[in-house]
């Protein structure tokens, strides 16, 4: 069918060249918003009206009279009629919506799939300070990066994953006064507990895993505890080494990987920093007043000025984030995606500002921001604030013992990234239709169980006869999962992968609604094979949507 949508596209398109030559339109069809109005719709007619200065029910005649002259209108559209104040909805031959079967089945684990190509796009996501195990928050972030990097992969774009270590700063001393205080015996509550240190039972275990002279290995450096109380910069590095390697484990848990890590702190090293200031300064586009150095950002759109060089020396954090994206852009990056907590909103402007204002070619609004809310927790119907481990939040791995890593990848991708969302351990826990990861991965599951009773091979049902597939429950399925492909290239381009959570829902549905009306297994070998055949490519396409958003497709459950 998605072959096929292409010629009736074309169709289209030759259709509205007939009846207004000078038209600037791209043809495309649309879902109807009710399904028993037809399977595609289409809009030329009220957007043609007013230039054609023709009453829109008039284009739209004009338009279905070009089209049933098309070929390929005529070999897979069963009838179109006129409706409302200019629709056109079409409805497709029974033949038509059963090619998607067999193109699924053919293409596998690659339908849906764009040929490669050779742009390449960098996103970033998680970027945690390595001062506490991975938050809930952070949670979300990792699902919504991983899923965006395999979404933008299915269009055929060369995909680099980042993680950028904020290593350096304000927070990383504090882990290391934290640290040295519980290697002191301090611990919170005490009188000589710093005001601002971390107060997790962690900070207690890397303190004693450094006093024993313990070796940490992270995924670019090991170190090895001193042991002396004094060492203040050995307890740094090795607290900083021990909780990159415990964010390692987290995100091994959530089968995230990178391709890449990179320190903040070799941005100063490097002397990235110094030279991105010196340039923006070259540039005319800073000045100096109160003993600190700004950046005019107000030419750039933002609201005031901001400050680069504190009166005390150091850069304001937006200042390495400039540097940063500059080694994105020389690395070849022309497009770049950076998944970040919403807390981040006001470095948008900042940073893009920064990079304009340096004049090296770097186009405006680059790079691309995906912002997401916080996620709040909740079990037996109380919100859950703190792990232990942790001391003041609920860590990505306690949400994950708590019910298992594909609950929590679903979830977490299930709502815009901009809308708060609520976990629901009870729910993620239960096994019925409520919990959607579970009526999507039972729907596999279930097909599944079909095809092992059959007991055939399934690369023959591709050559299945598939007239048999003409009844409602089957035609409405065929729709379903015709509409896989261009729903990949929308979330893809909206960076917006709580689309698949939607469509596999609803797929989820509309194979359930099949297996209840027609039974596969029937004695008449024809019918049974069309049916199995049907239901291969539905389960097919379940696990592609599932492997999207990192979740399993299980054989049974």
């Amino acid at each position: 069918m998605i072959a096929i949508k292409q010629e009736l596209l074309q169709a289209l398109g030759q259709a509205l060249q007939q009846i207004a030559p000078d038209h600037s339109l791209s043809p495309t069809f649309e879902a109807p918003k009710q399904a028993s109005h037809g399977d595609l719709a289409c809009t030329a007619a009220m957007q043609l009206a007013k230039p054609l200065r023709q009453n829109p029910r008039q284009v739209g005649q004009a338009l279905i009279d070009a089209l049933q002259a098309q070929s390929a209108v005529q070999q897979w559209v069963d009838g179109m009629e006129l409706a409302g104040p200019g629709f056109i909805n079409l409805r497709l031959k029974a033949q038509a919506k059963q090619a998607v079967v067999r193109e699924i089945l053919k293409a596998a684990e690659q339908f849906g799939t764009q040929a490669p190509c050779a742009d390449r796009v960098l996103v970033e996501f998680v970027s945690a300070n390595p001062t506490g195990p991975l938050h809930v928050g952070h949670g979300r972030q990792a699902a919504l990066g991983d899923a965006i990097c395999n979404l933008l992969a299915t269009q055929g774009l060369h995909v680099h994953r980042e993680f950028y270590y904020n290593d350096a700063g304000v927070q990383i001393q504090n882990l290391a006064t934290s640290v040295q205080a519980r290697a002191h015996g301090h611990k919170p509550g005490d009188a000589d507990w710093p005001t601002d240190a971390y107060n997790g039972d962690y900070i207690a275990d890397i303190a004693a895993d450094f006093l024993a002279g313990k070796t940490v290995h992270a995924d670019d450096r090991s170190f090895t505890g001193s042991g002396d109380v004094a060492d203040r910069e050995g307890i740094r590095e090795f607290a900083v080494a021990y909780l990159r390697h415990e964010q390692d484990l987290d995100l091994q848990a959530f089968s995230v990987r990178f391709d890449q890590y990179y320190l903040e702190s070799s941005l100063y090293s490097d002397g990235r920093v110094e030279r991105t200031v010196d340039a923006l300064v070259a540039a005319g586009k800073t000045y100096e007043q109160d003993g600190a150095l700004w950046l005019r950002t107000t030419d750039y759109g933002d609201d005031k000025d901001r400050v680069m060089r504190k009166t005390d020396g150091g850069y304001t954090y937006f200042v390495p984030d400039v540097a940063y994206h500059v080694t994105k852009w020389e690395r070849g990056f022309s497009r770049v995606v950076n998944i970040q907590g919403s807390d981040h909103h006001g470095t948008v402007a900042r940073v893009r500002a920064g990079l304009q204002a340096l004049n090296a070619g770097i186009p405006e609004g680059y790079p691309d921001y995906v912002l997401h809310t916080m996620v709040r927790v909740m079990r037996g119907g109380e919100e859950v604030k703190i792990s232990k481990r942790a001391g003041s939040y609920v860590t990505l791995r306690d949400l994950i013992e708590w019910t298992s890593a594909d609950a929590v990848r679903f979830f977490l991708l299930s709502r815009k990234p901009d809308t708060e969302y609520v976990f629901d351990i009870d729910l993620a826990l239960a096994q019925n239709n409520d919990n959607p990861v579970y009526y999507v991965q039972y729907a596999h599951a279930r097909i599944q169980s079909v095809l092992r009773s059959w007991g055939g091979d399934v690369t023959q049902l591709q050559h299945a006869d598939l007239s048999p597939l003409s009844g409602e429950a089957a035609q409405n399925l065929m729709v379903a999962l015709a509409k896989y492909p261009e729903m990949l290239t929308r979330a893809a381009a909206d960076f917006a992968p709580h689309d698949v959570t939607f469509y596999l829902r609803e797929l989820a549905s509309a194979y359930h609604s099949y297996y209840d009306a027609e039974r596969i297994l029937v004695d008449d070998e024809a019918i049974k094979l069309a049916r199995l055949a049907l239901v291969a490519a539905t389960a097919q396409t379940l696990r592609n949507g599932l492997q999207v958003l990192g979740v399993s497709a299980p054989e049974q459950m």
